[in-house]
């Protein structure tokens, strides 16, 4: 297991991309932030990429959790990683002759 926490965004574990995706179980993981725990370069505002991915997730975060944090009350921590259930991978042929692959939720 990597020396990071896992990414604090909201909406991390539902946003189907490649990197996210488990074909063994067909599920959508959440991803680890994006710095390392012992990563002491001040390079960023408060460290944040030891808490999030992406600065989209660090903006949904903030949006969710803003007036916990001006109220000074506790704002949950995630230690696990999240999963979203239900997700296959699907290759297709476009007009052109050309094959993608999506990913797709089960219906």
């Amino acid at each position: 297991m990597p020396n990071k926490h896992f990414c604090q965004g909201p909406h991390c574990h539902t946003q189907t991309t490649q990197d996210r995706f488990l074909k063994s179980r067909g599920v959508v993981r959440g991803r680890y932030a994006y710095a390392n725990l012992d990563d002491n370069r001040t390079y960023s505002y408060w460290n944040s990429d030891k808490f999030f991915c992406s600065q989209g997730c660090k903006n949904e975060w903030l949006n969710k959790n803003m007036e916990c944090v001006r109220a000074r009350t506790v704002v949950p921590f995630i230690n696990h990683r999240r999963e979203s259930q239900g997700y296959h991978k699907v290759t297709e042929e476009s007009h052109y002759g050309r094959t993608y692959t999506s990913i797709q939720k089960i219906t």
